[in-house]
């Protein structure tokens, strides 16, 4: 499995890039970042997009992709997984002919560009030789972490979550595990109010794993504060885990 990072901050400044990770070329989880970073090429490759949850930053990549693949007039749908909720919002609020053309019904409702795929908690769906499966977090909107395996690789990702519970159940021993850490230390009390996590707010959430994943990859940090959350994680002394920067690629197999 392959895992290629085209963006990985909880924030947008130069070289900062809102949260996506593209599997194997063909599968993202989140969709902040897609085509200023992708060709035009590397952009029709992608066949299934998974959401996290309904903020911007996690969805606004899909508006400028959908417009890309009529402009280039390909026959070619994108299918959008996630919750009600989510599902619900991109219907209700961008897709919605006043902020965004409703590309479902382009260019026919038989064959259009994108359409959504809702999706329930805790049941694995089968998806071109993947499973994937969505488990509930704890965030200020509905939202959900992404267990996805092919053979015997198991990715997690969190999303967007403060200290949550029953994802955690989930992540023993899986091969990698991608958490979001967004606020340093001196500022979890925005972290707990705003729902996300601190370095040691995640330490003491990987106490809720029975075995720790082999790589511990830091996701969606706020720019400003990246070096010294960079320190943070650095002083937990656990083996594998770093913090992401854009464009990084991780290759994953057994």
């Amino acid at each position: 499995m392959k895992l290629r990072v085209l963006g990985s901050a909880g924030a947008e400044f130069p070289d900062f890039r809102p949260p996506a990770f593209l599997i194997d070329e063909e599968l993202l989880l989140d969709a902040g970042t897609i085509g200023s970073v992708l060709t035009e090429n590397e952009q029709w490759n992608i066949k299934h997009i998974f959401i996290t949850h309904s903020h911007l930053d996690h969805i606004r990549g899909i508006p400028a992709l959908a417009d890309n693949i009529i402009i280039k007039n390909l026959s070619h749908t994108v299918m959008i997984y996630g919750i009600e909720e989510v599902i619900a919002a991109l219907q209700n609020h961008l897709f919605n002919n006043a902020i965004w053309p409703d590309f479902t019904k382009i260019p026919t409702p038989q064959n259009p560009v994108i359409a959504f795929n809702t999706i329930t908690t805790n049941h694995d769906y089968a998806v071109n030789g993947y499973v994937v499966k969505a488990i509930p977090v704890d965030h200020t909107v509905p939202a959900v972490g992404y267990i996805v395996s092919r053979g015997k690789v198991k990715l997690a990702y969190t999303g967007d979550t403060g200290p949550t519970e029953e994802f955690w159940k989930h992540v023993s021993g899986v091969d990698a595990l991608i958490a979001e850490v967004s606020f340093p230390d001196s500022m979890e009390e925005l972290a707990l109010l705003t729902k996300h996590l601190t370095s040691s707010l995640l330490r003491q959430e990987l106490l809720k794993i029975g075995t720790l994943p082999a790589r511990i990859l830091i996701t969606h940090p706020k720019p400003q504060y990246y070096d010294v959350i960079r320190q943070e994680i650095a002083r937990m002394g656990l083996p594998g885990i770093e913090l992401l920067h854009d464009g990084a690629v991780f290759h994953f197999d057994h």
